[in-house]
């Protein structure tokens, strides 16, 4: 049976899933989903890919050839989603609480190094509900006996009707060639892409963004909510992707670039941080809702 956390503060009802990934199985305001309602089956089949949202550590996004060198040594990572490396290694594993309250909770997971991730690392993540919203501190430390590339980011899915809004700025978008899933490139965000005033979200974006102006703004009016969402510098990249025809999208705050891991050599801003042995590198998100 997977042990399940409800915080209530004010109007905000949160359900977490810490065994499932260190996820958020869901999100409501009166009532009212905030992130995309739990899918059928997840708790179940133990899938954070069900859940409303969940941690992206020590990296985001796929990896090319799911390989990466690193102080020449070449590591191969398993395939998780559609033949890809992707997410990192802490939404497969289970995070234990460390600490609640009330309105806040934090989460712990101690990685040891395997298929997952080569290097040991311990993550935390600290959320503090509040009438205004959700803050999610993210943290990393390098717990292994050698200097390891570490990244963040969190991978909330929002629900997506006809109604819906998106609004975001970035100075560019990486590109990938056709029919890959790993880019190549960045360049100016097209305007079939800009979604600079509140639109509806473009389908077919699944990219990552750079130079994002904060905050991002989704808002509902049908259903008379919006949501705001920033995040520190170091989490300098956004991931949108927005599948056709389904019901919901994600905008992931993010630090690392896709396939960043394969540009640390390059001196691309590739999103990385070298962690030394004991450092810790540390990043925080915001959701503030409000009435639309």
């Amino acid at each position: 049976m997977t042990e399940l956390i409800d915080l209530e503060v004010g109007d905000h009802a949160l359900v977490f899933a810490p065994e499932i990934g260190g996820g958020i199985a869901s999100w409501t305001r009166s009532g009212v989903p905030v992130l995309r309602p739990l899918q059928p089956g997840a708790l179940e089949s133990r899938d954070p890919r069900g859940l409303g949202c969940f941690p992206l550590v020590p990296f985001s996004g796929r990896v090319a050839g799911r390989r990466f060198t690193w102080r020449g040594v070449t590591h191969e990572l398993p395939a998780l989603l559609n033949g890809h490396a992707i997410h990192g290694a802490g939404w497969q594993e289970p995070w234990r609480v460390a600490d609640l309250d009330a309105s806040s909770l934090s989460l712990v997971l101690d990685h040891i190094p395997g298929p997952l991730w080569p290097f040991a690392f311990r993550a935390e993540q600290y959320f503090v509900v509040s009438p205004e919203g959700l803050t999610v501190e993210l943290e990393i430390t390098n717990t292994d006996m050698q200097p390891a590339p570490a990244a963040f980011g969190l991978h909330p899915y929002f629900p997506r009707n006809p109604a819906t809004s998106l609004q975001f700025e970035a100075a560019q978008v990486w590109l990938n060639p056709a029919h890959e899933e790993i880019p190549d490139h960045s360049e100016k965000v097209p305007a079939a892409w800009n979604h600079a005033a509140p639109r509806t979200p473009v389908e077919g974006i699944d990219n990552c963004f750079a130079g994002w102006t904060r905050p991002v703004r989704i808002a509902w009016p049908d259903r008379g909510l919006a949501l705001s969402i920033a995040a520190d510098p170091a989490l300098a990249h956004l991931v949108v992707y927005i599948p056709p025809g389904r019901d919901f999208f994600a905008v992931e705050p993010v630090a690392n670039l896709t396939d960043g891991l394969n540009r640390m050599q390059t001196g691309t801003e590739h999103g990385f941080t070298v962690l030394a042995p004991g450092a810790t590198l540390r990043g925080s998100v915001s959701f503030l809702v409000e009435s639309a």
